[in-house]
């Protein structure tokens, strides 16, 4: 899987260098990684390295604010604007299902989740935001070619669920005008899964399984 994420790097950086030249999409693609379970050591030729290690890694679309303020509203109107077209469940980011692609098993919300690569949803309630990890596969075009993939989340169901679980909220001190996904408080026995965008942080802790 090494070499897939290497490669999917890759294509991503050359993709970028070509959105540069061309223009960028409205939504540009985003990827974020962390490498665990490896250690630092002395290499053959006398430099640190980490070696040993694991990756996690997550790819998304990343919409932008342009103007837009209070993005996920409130009352009656909550997540309006980011759950459009009738889509019953948020993608996360924008175009294809947002992805998580993982060498190593994840604990989250007490289920072990194998390794492999998922499609992420949250689930928006006003103050609950629930995570979801699905085994809906991901379609690269729309409309897509087969009723076993999804673009974003249009067709979502729940029976491809591996974990719901509800996500830490909290409030930003600044708006965030790219939505963005990251890792935090990384230690060697998990972290947080975490999206930040406007104003709102979310976040989902993991611990690292066997």
């Amino acid at each position: 899987m090494v070499r897939k994420l290497m490669a999917g790097a890759a294509a991503l950086a050359m993709a970028t260098a070509g959105l540069v030249a061309q223009g960028l999409p409205a939504s540009p693609a985003g990827a974020a990684q962390t490498q665990v379970g490896g250690h630092y050591m002395k290499a053959a030729n006398g430099e640190m390295e980490y070696m040993g290690g694991k990756w996690i890694e997550i790819t998304y679309g990343r919409p932008i604010l342009r103007g837009r303020t209070n993005i996920f509203g409130s009352g009656a109107t909550y997540a309006t604007q980011v759950i459009t077209d009738g889509a019953k469940i948020w993608r996360a980011g924008a175009n294809v299902s947002t992805r998580l692609r993982t060498e190593v098993p994840l604990v989250i919300g007490g289920t072990t989740v194998a390794p492999g690569e998922y499609s992420v949803f949250i689930d928006l309630k006003e103050g609950a935001w629930t995570f979801v990890l699905s085994n809906w596969a991901a379609a690269k075009t729309y409309p897509p070619p087969n009723k076993t993939e999804l673009w974003g989340s249009f067709g979502y169901t729940p029976d491809k669920d591996v974990v719901r679980v509800p996500m830490k909220l909290a409030k930003n001190t600044m708006s965030i005008e790219q939505l963005t996904w990251g890792f935090a408080n990384m230690t060697a026995a998990g972290g947080e899964l975490t999206i930040m965008w406007d104003k709102e942080i979310a976040a989902v802790p993991f611990t690292l399984g066997q």
